[in-house]
């Protein structure tokens, strides 16, 4: 199946880069003191920090962008618990450095990324997506990453990998929330193959020109943006190429509520309430939920001849 590239996205979804400014050099690593003192980021998260040039992606929203404190200070990140405002206030516990992700499974190079090699795999893009969670809340984020498939076609994936499975750090020393019971630890996702080959999928490591805050998943984490939020893992320490479809945290916790594939779709409800609206935080209206989050034009033909209410 052919990927789109960003010539086929349509005009008026791509900011015209005139309007942009220059970047700010991008603080690769977990930035110089003053940096993580700003996001809140341990003395311990700031060791070897690079700097290097955020390139502008055609990939991305022109739209109002949702201001910073509400992108850092309203998460889901159940690993430090299940309130909004409990990732950032304890995810100060984690320690994002040294930092590691295996690469393994059904690959022909598997392999172990330090944090600076992951850095390294691709040039980091800024790339402004529209982020819609499962509870009818919706922001406008300016990630910094690159193309998941960039980690992918390294590792050589076999014949035998259709899927790929996303597995979160499991230290409840470090992750609070992880002492109690309302998932199955460690917190894990994942996508089709093709999914995840697919240019919009990235691996984030920063936000709002800023390396990634604790509590938005640092140091990386996978950002799908045709999905809902809870499918873009945090906190990542393996990526593994699988042949059958990965068992996620939430379809083990509660299968009637949560399918694998978690596409924005406001004609399949939640069991307990309408996904035919949404609320963009800050504003008081709420608005039409966008069919694959407003990407179909995308990513439609992924899901070509499948039955998305069975298939939800």
């Amino acid at each position: 199946m052919s990927l789109r590239s960003s010539r086929d996205i349509p005009s008026l979804e791509i900011t015209p880069p005139e309007i942009y400014r220059e970047r700010r050099l991008f603080m690769q690593g977990m930035g110089v003191m003053v940096a993580g003192t700003a996001l809140g980021i341990t003395s311990d998260a700031q060791a070897g920090a690079k700097l290097a040039d955020v390139h502008r992606s055609p990939y991305t929203l022109n739209e109002e962008k949702t201001p910073y404190k509400a992108v850092t200070t309203y998460n889901n990140f159940y690993e430090f618990g299940p309130g909004k405002s409990d990732p950032a206030e304890r995810a100060g516990s984690l320690k994002t450095r040294p930092w590691t992700v295996k690469v393994e499974g059904e690959a022909g190079k598997p392999g172990e990324y330090d944090i600076d090699s992951l850095l390294k795999l691709a040039p980091l893009e800024e790339r402004v997506y529209r982020l819609r969670c499962v509870e009818g809340w919706s922001m406008v984020i300016p990630w910094i990453g690159f193309p998941l498939s960039e980690l992918i076609r390294r590792a050589a994936p076999t014949s035998r990998a259709k899927y790929v499975e996303f597995v979160t750090l499991d230290d409840p020393g470090q992750m609070p929330g992880q002492r109690s019971d309302i998932l199955d630890w460690p917190y894990v996702e994942g996508l089709r193959m093709d999914e995840a080959m697919h240019p919009l999928a990235i691996l984030a490591v920063g936000l709002y020109g800023e390396v990634l805050p604790n509590q938005n998943g640092a140091p990386v984490r996978l950002v799908v943006p045709w999905k809902y939020g809870f499918k873009s893992a945090k906190s990542i320490v393996r990526i593994r190429f699988v042949e059958k479809q990965p068992l996620t945290a939430w379809m083990r916790a509660a299968p009637r509520e949560y399918g694998f594939y978690s596409n924005v779709n406001p004609h399949v409800d939640h069991p307990r309430w309408s996904q035919a609206k949404e609320r963009r935080i800050g504003e008081f209206l709420k608005r039409d939920t966008l069919m694959f989050n407003g990407y179909g034009a995308q990513v439609a033909q992924l899901y070509r001849g499948m039955d998305l209410q069975t298939f939800f």
